[in-house]
């Protein structure tokens, strides 16, 4: 299942999501992540919502996705190896894994249990400049908070792989 997250988190995460999924604010946005100026907002046809919202959307899209693949992939492999894992059970572990992935990709939140547990300095330091010039990017590949993201992952999948089997386990008796 370890490429199936890799895949659903590099393949099938499309662009908006990948890079809006973490915003937040109360200024206004496009629907395709652009900030809003006066003429968009005051234009009927533009559809605008908060940064937040925005957010929240492009991280419940991206959880879905996300989860989608996971699903499909745990049937795929149970089902080639014959075995017949009821509904409720895929229901309750997909259940687990889109909230905690579309918690995570929210990132404050990541971020705060990243601070409880002792890793501020890490998320600090633990970043790269992806262009001579740029600020330091704090939160895509090679930086801390990208590798607590993917840690957080396994073992959520983990949790969620452990509900699966016990409600597949009790729903067999």
């Amino acid at each position: 299942m370890r490429h199936a997250n890799k895949a659903a988190t590099k393949w099938c995460q499309n662009d908006c999501d990948a890079v809006f999924k973490g915003l937040h604010g109360s200024s206004r946005v496009r629907l395709d992540g652009g900030a809003a100026t006066a003429a968009d907002i005051a234009d009927p046809h533009v559809r605008t919502v908060k940064a937040t919202t925005f957010g929240r959307l492009c991280a419940a899209s991206r959880g879905l996705t996300y989860s989608a693949v996971q699903l499909a992939a745990g049937v795929a492999v149970t089902r080639a190896f014959g075995f017949r894992v009821p509904t409720r059970a895929w229901l309750a572990g997909t259940a687990i894994t889109l909230a905690t992935h579309t918690v995570i990709d929210r990132r404050r939140p990541l971020v705060a249990a990243a601070e409880a547990l002792g890793k501020g300095a890490y998320l600090e330091t633990a970043t790269v400049v992806r262009a001579p010039g740029k600020a330091p990017d704090s939160g895509g590949p090679g930086t801390a908070l990208f590798e607590l993201d993917q840690s957080a992952y396994r073992v959520l999948g983990i949790l969620a792989a452990a509900v699966t089997a016990v409600v597949a386990r009790r729903g067999a008796r």
